[in-house]
């Protein structure tokens, strides 16, 4: 199995970026698929995006689309999220996670492995 280590979590003004790191040991990065999830006070938790695990696809939620970038370095065992131009809705716990199996899905039950999570504030 893979652990997996978040961090780069924070508090930022709208507008403002954030880079999230997603450490990942055990087994061999490249084995796994991963996603980001978050979870906001009171909601459930929800997908953010997920990447293949050459890299080669990525696929975003709609509400974060043309704001964040999903990569990973499997060399380095690490996945990112880079965030840009973020609103006080993004304001959430961020989680990745990785799996086995087909690239693409975007439910947290075909995801077997989570971090802890980090936590991303906006606000000003």
């Amino acid at each position: 199995q893979v652990q997996l280590v978040e961090s780069g979590g924070g508090l930022v003004q709208p507008g403002g970026s954030l880079r999230l790191s997603c450490v990942a040991s055990g087994r061999p990065f490249s084995n796994y698929k991963m996603a980001w999830f978050r979870q906001a006070p009171g909601k459930e938790r929800e997908f953010v995006a997920t990447i293949s695990r050459s890299g080669g696809s990525t696929n975003y939620a709609d509400s974060v689309k043309g704001r964040f970038t999903i990569s990973r370095d499997n060399a380095k065992n690490t996945g990112y999220l880079q965030m840009n131009s973020l609103k006080p809705e993004d304001t959430a716990v961020y989680y990745c996670a990785a799996a086995v199996g087909v690239w693409g899905s975007i439910r947290s039950s075909d995801y077997d492995y989570w971090g802890q999570g980090t936590q991303v504030t906006i606000s000003s």
